[in-house]
């Protein structure tokens, strides 16, 4: 009996996804556990198992093919020689009826398409439908292509971004820019209305990948939504460093090295503790209070950035900390880090220290309650307890605060307790192992 293999949904986030690259072909023999494809979330590139065994009949999206949205049929597995036009037919339709829209696209929102553009679903003049990728509907609208006049070169005729750029490229004549002073703002302007403003200078259009379109999404959303306060310090750090030089020393035999932000993980788990009311989270209306302190950290990947999320931070040596945070972070640059290692956690870090960054603001990450900003420690002049003037290291650092879950006094309270631990590092090293 033929078997549907559908979008997978391969991380609690995950909507839809890119089906970066099949691992067999049609006409292949699968078994229960050999690897079908790889597809790409929002954070990661990850390889999917098939759950049956038979021949992979059919392949019902290219590789290549974005925004495929969970439970959207992608190939059949059937017995050998058996008979697949009714199994494929229905599945083919159905994953056209599941291809991903565009929210903005006249016709999906039941407006009339512009002039001169027929719809992406509309029937040709000999009555055959039209099938095109949503970023197809969008490049033919603001271009004014027809696409009843356009043949799809994409699976199963489907017209894709290529048979519109080919299109485009074919006119006799360019787009003409338009004068300086009619030229619209950027904002919410469609894509070629902005790079009509750079029409005759050399440029490059980069598509943005899932994991770019992700946190695009997410900091708007979080920076239009989410009511932020900052708290700001500056931090003597001058005992950390010595006591981290001393313990390095201690550990260079196990080729071990610790860096600061591990200490910062560390006094920022044992903050939390410290302060149960900014161990917190939203939750669409409501607050989530946590007992342990798991903690994320920011970690720059090429094309954005993974939080990955240590847990129980607060019950871990600084040593344990660092070994961790190394491993996740490695992963993290290869895109290989499960769902369950970067979600989660009620506070992040955010550390610009190493690129020479003193101060900034940080976009919370939802749902999170607050991000910890952390720059680079820098030799100023400070006074000491008797009035005179001495050298000290000074790392400022930024809070910012969810104020829906955590009030002002909270998150001050949440920060002092952080300053304190670092300014007094042998109370975060007590149970160095």
């Amino acid at each position: 009996m033929a078997t549907t293999i559908r979008m997978p949904a391969l991380s609690p986030t995950m909507e839809e996804g890119t089906l970066a690259k099949w691992l067999v072909r049609e006409g292949d023999a699968v078994e229960a556990g050999d690897l079908l494809a790889e597809i790409e979330t929002d954070k990661a590139v990850m390889e999917f198992e098939a759950t049956d065994e038979g021949l992979l009949a059919k392949i019902l999206v290219a590789e290549g093919t974005a925004g495929v949205k969970i439970n959207t049929p992608i190939a059949i597995i059937s017995e050998e020689g058996e008979e697949l036009s009714g199994e494929a037919a229905a599945a083919d339709v159905d994953a056209q009826s599941q291809a991903p829209s565009t929210p903005k696209d006249p016709v999906d929102a039941g407006q009339p398409a512009p002039t001169g553009v027929a719809p992406a679903t509309a029937d040709r003049s000999d009555g055959k439908r039209i099938f095109a990728s949503p970023l197809a509907r969008r490049l033919a609208r603001d271009n004014e292509i027809n696409l009843a006049q356009l043949k799809g070169t994409g699976p199963r005729g489907r017209i894709v971004k290529r048979d519109i750029e080919q299109r485009l490229a074919s006119r006799a004549e360019p787009v003409a820019a338009q004068p300086a002073a009619e030229v619209p703002m950027p904002t919410g302007a469609a894509f070629e209305q902005v790079r009509r403003m750079y029409e005759g200078r050399s440029h490059e259009v980069v598509e943005l990948d899932g994991m770019r379109r992700t946190v695009a999404a997410r900091l708007t959303e979080a920076k239009q939504t989410i009511p932020h306060f900052y708290l700001r310090r500056k931090i003597r750090i001058d005992r950390l460093l010595e006591l981290r030089a001393r313990i390095n020393g201690f550990l260079e035999s196990r080729n071990v090295r610790i860096s600061i932000n591990d200490y910062v993980i560390l006094a920022i788990a044992k903050a939390l503790q410290e302060v149960p009311d900014a161990n917190v989270a939203w939750a669409d209306g409501r607050m989530i209070r946590f007992d342990a302190s798991d903690v994320a950290v920011a970690v720059a990947v090429e094309g954005g950035l993974f939080t990955p999320v240590i847990l129980d931070a607060e019950s871990k040596s600084v040593v344990e900390i660092s070994a961790q945070m190394k491993d996740l972070a490695a992963r993290a640059r290869e895109r290989r880090l499960k769902p369950h290692e970067y979600v989660g956690g009620s506070c992040t870090i955010s550390n610009l220290g190493m690129f020479g960054i003193e101060n900034f603001d940080a976009v919370i990450n939802p749902p999170h309650g607050s991000i910890l900003a952390v720059g680079k420690g820098a030799r100023q002049p400070v006074y000491n307890d008797e009035g005179q003037l001495v050298p000290a290291t000074l790392m400022s650092v930024t809070l910012s605060v969810d104020h829906r879950v955590i009030d002002g006094a909270i998150g001050a309270r949440f920060l002092d307790s952080f300053v304190r631990l670092v300014e007094e590092p042998l109370l975060l090293v007590a149970n160095l192992n």
